[in-house]
């Protein structure tokens, strides 16, 4: 069955029959995805279904290639169980980040593996350019998923909210962005493809991508920060990413520093973001690009680096501090596009200057490092046509 066409994408939650149906095989397919393969009874358990309607959605999901059943398991009690998995080849999606120094497009299989990407970076994001290039990127992308090609089922687009903004910070000419302000990038996409595409703020999709692949799998409510070109964050309350009434909940990289000089407070991007080790790199005669790897662990260039990091993770601790007086927070997830040893010293270090933050009247959240990496962002963009088509409508983040 065509999954463009597939009526798990197209019928609308409600009261009647049709609608009820839907809606739980939606938390069978969640509960799978969450959890990992399961036999039927364990889907039971998490769903709180009845077991005759769990052994009836399963089959008429493996009917539909959604499930596949996997060889048997035989414990140490009772009858061999047989899991119940994701089937990888039943439906696919596109996901994409616009980001301010370069363009990721990848397509992603129903079980989240990522199957195939292309990458196009640039000093800016000029739309001129950057369109005509993601069209062909799309289609070489969906192309190369051969007879598959049909089950793409939608586009997950991660980007900015504001792609025209930062201008004078990234160098680029007058009004090589100005022209970002009247473009719909999600209708836009929608035209190009003739798919229905989903629209999330970049660090907010790398969250979603975290909360369903990673480290979120345990968490309940965390702060999510991504260190990129710029530095930024999402927002996880009650295991439900929660976006805020503009999308842009965990903005971090807007968060004042200090008002304590009479000056205007500097934001936390102008001093931990990705952005400002390539700056110092350039001055030193260094590549940019070598901020976001190995090359920023290297002794020439090293000094450099630890300057960066000895401003950085104080200021990023004064954030979670700052944010955890107001949320509650039970841990701090820190990824993001540079190289991992670098991002475990950053952990580190900022670990050592939470130290030094006086938390009474507040409890100290864990600060773990996330498990994504630069693909984050795309990724997330992909799961969010998989959590539109598949995932019940009022738990799109269910947990056990």
């Amino acid at each position: 069955m065509n999954a463009r066409t597939h009526p798990h994408a197209t019928r609308t939650v409600g009261s009647n029959q049709v609608g009820m149906r839907q809606f739980n095989e939606r938390i069978v397919l969640q509960a799978i995805r969450l959890h990992g393969p399961l036999p039927k009874a364990d889907v039971a358990r998490l769903t709180r279904l009845s077991m005759q309607s769990v052994s009836m959605i399963v089959d008429r999901l493996i009917d539909d290639g959604l499930l596949a059943k996997q060889a048997r398991v035989r414990g140490r009690i009772g009858q061999p169980s047989v899991p119940i998995a994701l089937k990888p080849e039943g439906a696919y999606t596109i996901g994409i980040k616009v980001g301010r120094r370069s363009l990721d497009v990848l397509a992603m299989d129903f079980t989240g593996h990522v199957c195939t990407r292309d990458v196009l970076e640039y000093a800016y994001p000029d739309p001129d350019i950057l369109f005509p290039a993601l069209e062909s990127k799309i289609a070489r992308v969906i192309d190369s998923l051969g007879a598959h090609a049909d089950k793409v089922v939608g586009v997950g687009v991660a980007a900015p909210l504001w792609l025209g903004g930062w201008r004078d910070f990234l160098g680029a000419p007058p009004a090589a962005l100005e022209s970002w302000n009247a473009i719909d990038i999600r209708t836009r996409i929608a035209t190009m493809t003739g798919l229905p595409v989903e629209f999330a703020k970049d660090t907010t999709a790398a969250c979603a991508a975290e909360l369903v692949m990673g480290q979120g799998r345990g968490i309940r409510s965390f702060l999510y920060l991504f260190v990129g070109t710029f530095i930024g964050g999402g927002l996880v309350i009650d295991g439900r990413l929660h976006g805020g009434p503009h999308g842009n909940a965990g903005a971090v990289g807007s968060m004042p520093l200090s008002i304590g000089d009479g000056r205007a407070p500097r934001q936390l991007l102008h001093t931990a973001s990705g952005f400002v080790l390539e700056q110092r790199f350039v001055a030193a005669g260094v590549p940019a690009a070598a901020a976001h790897d190995h090359r920023a662990l290297g002794a020439d260039v090293w000094a450099v680096t630890e300057r960066w990091l000895d401003e950085a993770c104080p200021a990023i601790a004064m954030t979670i501090a700052g944010s955890t007086a107001l949320l509650d927070l039970e841990a701090v997830v820190i990824d993001g596009e540079v190289d991992r040893q670098l991002m475990r010293e950053l952990i580190r270090r900022t670990q050592g200057a939470l130290d030094r933050i006086e938390w009474e009247g507040m409890v100290r959240p864990q600060l773990i490092e996330g498990t994504i990496g630069a693909d984050a962002r795309a990724m997330g963009g992909a799961i969010l046509p998989l959590y539109a088509h598949f995932a019940p409508m009022h738990e799109l983040f269910l947990k056990d």
